[in-house]
């Protein structure tokens, strides 16, 4: 069963590695590729598979599909008023299968602060040093552009290597 936590441990690697290229090509393009999210539900839904069958229970992969299935709900409507980019909500209704029902509170509360840290660094970028990352978040302001997907790639980063670092300690050491 050991080798099947571990299996579940490198999807979880592999997506954090993924996330990072995901923030990067959307504070540089403002784009989501619909390839990269399918990646990431696969990635998420083989770990919460893997762990299902060493825990001998579904309910996490069934809380986290009620969840994704929510969030898509919820935020597709302000994809409709042109609030949120396409890629934005596709992004947060896979973030369940890959952080699973057990991390959601701690991802939340990770999404609120860096959201929240976004939009000051946004309505006020002259408050950042001078150079070329200050120019650019003024150009980003000046076409109205959020790149919301950074914010919910380092949220769920943060959430799934805690997770990860937890999970290879109970790996390493079961007792």
């Amino acid at each position: 069963m050991s080798l099947l936590l571990a299996a579940s441990l490198l999807l979880r690697v592999l997506a954090i590695l993924l996330l990072g290229r995901i923030a990067w090509t959307d504070f540089t393009t403002q784009k989501i590729a619909n390839r990269d999210v399918l990646l990431l539900i696969c990635l998420g839904l083989g770990s919460l598979q893997l762990t299902a069958v060493v825990a001998g229970t579904w309910w996490d992969m069934g809380m986290s599909a009620l969840a994704g299935l929510l969030l898509f709900v919820v935020l597709f409507p302000f994809w409709a008023l042109r609030k949120l980019g396409a890629g934005d909500v596709k992004l947060m209704a896979v973030m369940p299968f890959l952080i699973g029902g057990s991390g959601l509170a701690v991802f939340s509360v990770l999404l609120l602060v860096l959201a929240l840290a976004t939009a000051m660094v946004m309505k006020f970028p002259f408050m950042l040093p001078e150079g070329v990352f200050r120019v650019y978040i003024q150009h980003l302001d000046r076409k109205g552009v959020v790149p919301f997907g950074v914010p919910i790639a380092i949220a769920a980063i943060c959430t799934i290597a805690f997770d990860v670092i937890l999970g290879a300690k109970a790996f390493v050491n079961p007792f």
